[in-house]
């Protein structure tokens, strides 16, 4: 199997402002991440870190084997309903294993697989775009949602219910939805059960943005033709590498304790996710969340009101060096960059050699973009280093299943290193609690009290 190796060199302190020093690295910095190591893996003993557990989950792997070889004969699209982390790991999965132009192929181009289309947020004109591009009648709709009460995707689901209904009649709508949720209860486990809908469970200890290894991410890729066997395989090669207590051993344990420590010791508490390439791009979005939500606390773990959380940011390389780059290199010092390197980008395109005498471009011919692409990724990085700024990379030998369940894996672990680091609870999400109420009052939500909203002063519009 193809190993995803983590390169942090540009990390440490030859030539760095505030750089790690090797001594600090395996001393103070391995005795920190002992403790969270063991802080960590009490509470993988105490059964709340589910996300470990899904690259061995088999009965989970079978069912959503059995789903999607059954619904990828029948439906030339699919269309996944779901928001935060119930729509990102599934974009994030077929961005990069299907690639940027999968809808637009041919059903031959597809191996006669569906299209799959993720509706992550309730935009009228998305929707209806989407209802109106495709075939009702020939489409799959998954929605997902642990609760089944989450008000985006439910929205959307009475509107795809309704034009399902309207187009293949009321007694034939059941079988056009798939419900992925909680295994025990909630709205859409108690429709999905009257109604005789099928169902994939999500893991009542794997919450949503550690949910991409489960039937949310799984699915949605199966039906497509990927196989989500080789993704969990993937997966538990990199959970097996980051059980070490040893630092030095711990890719996950490396990159969340460096990452805390130029937050906390540097001040450069922006951190960038750039891959170079335009596949991994929806991974950058995915992380985004998975770092930002889990991290971002008013409170610690004693109670104390110190609020954390570096702030992550998605770019991509290398479209951002003509735009973003400017800032990383001369703007405040506050920012780690994380490049993903892909070593081979499956296909090439070679640069061909013409007009010899244009000076400015013909040095390019002979070359190829894919060579191109990770030149480019190299002189960034060290046009970054020769500025003191400091940055990571993954490198990939190339994106496939087991490569990408390995990125997802270490990203996610590295996170709960992160929280355990940083003293907080990087499994829930406080902050975004109030939104959700006082989105559940103005819409008129049984037993929600509809809340008085300050809609400003209008002295001061313009």
């Amino acid at each position: 199997m193809d190993t995803v190796r983590l390169d942090f060199d540009n990390l440490m302190a030859p030539g760095l402002s505030g750089g790690v020093e090797p001594d600090e690295f395996g001393g103070a910095m391995a005795e920190a991440f002992g403790r969270a190591h063991a802080h960590v893996e009490s509470r993988r003993a105490a059964g709340v870190l589910g996300f470990l557990d899904l690259p061995y989950a088999q009965e989970s792997l079978q069912q959503v084997r059995e789903l999607a070889d059954g619904f990828a004969q029948w439906f030339e699209d699919v269309v996944v309903l779901g928001i935060g982390g119930s729509g990102l790991g599934a974009k994030a999965l077929r961005d990069a294993l299907l690639g940027p132009y999968w809808n637009d192929r041919t059903s031959e181009g597809r191996d006669h697989f569906p299209r799959l289309h993720v509706v992550d947020n309730p935009d009228p004109n998305t929707m209806l775009g989407l209802l109106e591009r495709v075939d009702v009648a020939k489409t799959l709709f998954n929605v997902v949602s642990k609760s089944g009460a989450t008000a985006e995707t439910m929205a959307q689901y009475l509107i795809a219910r309704d034009a399902v209904e309207k187009a293949v009649g009321a007694e034939h709508a059941r079988g056009h939805f798939l419900f992925t949720t909680d295994p025990l209860g909630g709205a859409l486990r108690r429709i999905g059960e009257a109604e005789g809908i099928p169902m994939l469970p999500i893991p009542e200890n794997v919450g949503g943005r550690f949910s991409v290894l489960s039937s949310v991410g799984l699915f949605p890729a199966a039906v497509c033709g990927v196989d989500p066997g080789a993704l969990l395989a993937g997966a538990a090669a990199m959970e097996e590498r980051c059980r070490s207590g040893r630092l030095a051993e711990n890719p996950a344990g490396v990159l969340a304790t460096l990452l805390h420590d130029a937050d906390r010791a540097q001040g450069r508490s922006v951190h960038v996710l750039m891959p170079y390439s335009d596949r991994l791009r929806s991974v950058a979005l995915w992380f985004q969340q998975l770092w930002a939500e889990s991290l971002g606390k008013a409170r610690n773990l004693d109670g104390l009101q110190t609020p954390t959380g570096p702030t992550p940011v998605a770019a991509l390389g290398a479209s951002d060096q003509h735009s973003f780059l400017q800032l990383l290199m001369e703007g405040p010092d506050d920012k780690v960059v994380l490049f993903v390197e892909v070593e081979d980008h499956g296909v090439d395109a070679l640069i061909p050699k013409r007009h010899p005498e244009m000076s400015e471009f013909a040095y390019l011919g002979g070359h190829s973009l894919g060579e191109l692409m990770n030149t480019e990724r190299r002189a960034t990085a060290e046009a970054l280093r020769r500025s003191a700024r400091p940055s990571a990379t993954f490198h990939m030998p190339r994106i496939s299943p087991e490569t990408l369940g390995q990125l997802l894996m270490l990203l996610q672990i590295a996170t709960v290193y992160a929280g355990a680091l940083y003293r907080v609870d990087p499994l829930d999400q406080p902050g975004v609690e109030l939104s959700k109420r006082l989105t559940y009052g103005l819409m008129g939500r049984e037993g929600v009290p509809r809340p008085e909203i300050r809609e400003g002063d209008p002295r001061w519009r313009v």
